[in-house]
């Protein structure tokens, strides 16, 4: 299991650190000492030079503020740190429920921004996709959730591009397949390696005491918060034999309601031990 983990990539100080503030801090709407976050970061292994300099990339994107009291710090969430987490944890705890049936309608937004904007296509290749878009052909983006289209305009209006891009919805036509197009909007085929990783790794885990569930809720909601960017909750009628993300989110939340209480005791007791309330 340790080594598939490797192989989806090592998990940063500064993204632990965000499923904390959001998991633990934004419930609470207090600020929290740097020495608790710091013992809390060390329950991962991360160390306190890499912690610190989370602490402080996190503040300089506007995210945190620090406070001051004597030769103490303490970190508050900014009002754009809060909405930030907030929708966050909304796409979060939201996702991979309420799906209903689907019509045929595809949304289709057409973009085109010169190779010479690589920074630029960037930004459009990241947020359409958070979105939910995928991209079958160059300048080309689809959903079957129609309903995306004024996130989509937001997303090309912020990025100065909504002037030049057209949208229209349509049902899928005679020549070649949906299946075939699909294939190549998305990558179906790692996302559901990734469920399957989320699967083995919290199926039989087992928190033995409050440290070791803290862990474990800590990492669940970690690793969780990849899906809404990975999975475009294609409708059934589009997605492989024996999907794996139905499973994955049942157990998602089975997991996360069965830990939360214990994770949320041991997150206070610890940050009471560093002073907090």
């Amino acid at each position: 299991m340790l080594s598939r983990r490797r192989e989806l990539g090592e998990v940063s100080a500064r993204s632990l650190l965000m499923t904390m503030l959001g998991e633990y801090v934004l419930p609470k709407g207090r600020p929290v000492w740097t020495s608790a976050l710091l013992e809390a970061l060390a329950m991962f292994g991360v160390e306190e030079k890499s912690a610190r300099q989370s602490l402080a990339r996190t503040a300089a994107e506007g995210w945190l503020v620090s406070e001051r009291e004597g030769r103490r710090v303490r970190w508050a969430l900014t009002p754009p740190g809060r909405r930030l987490l907030t929708e966050g944890a909304q796409r979060i705890y939201d996702f991979g429920t309420g799906e209903g049936t689907w019509d045929g309608t595809w949304l289709v937004v057409l973009v085109s921004v010169p190779e010479t904007k690589r920074d630029l296509r960037h930004k459009v290749r990241t947020r359409l996709t958070w979105a939910g878009f995928g991209s079958p052909e160059p300048g080309v983006w689809i959903t079957p959730r129609a309903d995306r289209e004024a996130e989509a305009m937001g997303v090309l209006k912020e990025l100065g591009l909504a002037d030049d891009a057209m949208s229209f919805t349509a049902t899928y036509g005679a020549m070649g397949s949906e299946a075939a197009m699909v294939s190549r909007a998305w990558d179906l085929s790692e996302v559901e390696y990734r469920y399957e990783v989320f699967i083995d790794e919290f199926t039989g885990l087992r928190p033995a005491d409050d440290d070791a569930v803290l862990h474990a809720q800590t990492m669940l909601v970690h690793e969780w918060r990849r899906f809404p960017f990975l999975d475009p909750r294609l409708p059934h009628k589009l997605l492989p034999a024996n999907w794996s993300g139905a499973k994955a989110v049942a157990l998602f939340h089975r997991r996360h309601a069965e830990w939360n209480t214990a994770a949320l005791r041991r997150w206070q007791h610890l940050s009471a031990a560093h002073g907090g309330e």
